[in-house]
């Protein structure tokens, strides 16, 4: 693979994503472009062994260079739409070359300017949480990308995911807010309920700084569980099990706003639990409990 890739937005996750496609060997340049005149600190922009950077940066607002094949704008969302017109102002496109936004929500409409300018336009969300510049490239390798675009654009985008040794998923624009919302379910609304488990062990009795040392084993439990046995298989719990006299036993003693959020996932629990064969009698006794969705 031969590839001049352009990164517009040196933040997390642009960061993350540059590192990673370093790495992979598969790149004859990469190039980051921010609005500041120095790069920001990170080893990629540091002297490697042979006394070159990782990855060149050009501060300031400059059209990609001529030999550039792929444009990522890796830009929070709302400011997607300005940088497009921003890059599209600043002259047509190198020949051949395609441009990328990141977000998991939006369609390419909002590349319109680029695509103007003779961009072919297209999306590439890794479905990853990036926390840590510094530390995260390597958990966007192996790992699910959603593509989207014009035909030429998915090209380049698959040929990005094929670098990072991933796999891909192709969204149709209309349905990418399903899409992104099932990402936030699995991973921001996580460190919610975690934090407001947390938060009960605390109430409990437990330190503060000994409740995610507690909780986390349990998390990697349940996840190893979901990976090796499925959904179904890896429920567990009393209302996996239809007891009643537990979750009667939580809810009475849970803050109002607590017993909501524990009654919102019940719910959704006692979905799964009825699907995997739960007797129905304890069904609607726990269904009871929890209220109506």
């Amino acid at each position: 693979m031969s590839e001049t890739v352009v990164i517009r937005g040196p933040g997390r996750m642009g960061l993350a994503l540059g590192t990673a496609l370093r790495r992979s060997g598969e790149l004859d340049r990469l190039i980051f472009q921010g609005r500041s005149l120095e790069p920001p600190p990170h080893p990629i922009f540091e002297p490697s062994r042979t006394g070159e950077p990782g990855a060149e940066y050009r501060g300031g607002l400059m059209a990609p260079p001529g030999d550039s094949t792929v444009l990522i704008l890796a830009v929070p969302d709302s400011a997607l739409g300005g940088v497009a017109w921003e890059t599209a102002n600043l002259g047509p496109a190198p020949g051949g070359c395609v441009a990328l936004h990141l977000s998991g929500a939006l369609s390419t409409d909002v590349l319109a300017p680029l695509h103007g300018a003779g961009y072919a336009v297209g999306s590439l969300h890794p479905m990853q949480t990036v926390a840590d510049p510094w530390q995260s490239s390597d958990r966007l390798t192996g790992i699910t990308f959603a593509v989207a675009g014009e035909p030429v654009a998915q090209r380049a985008a698959l040929r990005l995911v094929n670098a990072l040794h991933g796999r891909s998923i192709v969204v149709p624009s209309a349905l990418r807010p399903l899409y992104h919302a099932a990402a936030v379910m699995a991973s921001n609304s996580l460190v919610g309920v975690l934090n407001a488990a947390a938060r009960l062990l605390e109430q409990a009795g437990v330190p503060p700084d000994e409740t995610l040392p507690a909780l986390l084993p349990l998390v990697r439990g349940t996840l190893d569980n979901l990976e090796h046995l499925g959904v179904p298989a890896a429920l567990t719990g009393p209302v996996a099990r239809g007891d009643a006299d537990t979750v009667r036993l939580h809810l009475a003693r849970l803050s109002p706003d607590d017993r909501a959020l524990y009654c919102a996932l019940g719910r959704e629990v006692l979905r799964l639990a009825g699907s995997a064969g739960l007797d129905d009698q304890k069904a609607n006794e726990i269904a009871d409990l929890l209220g109506p969705g």
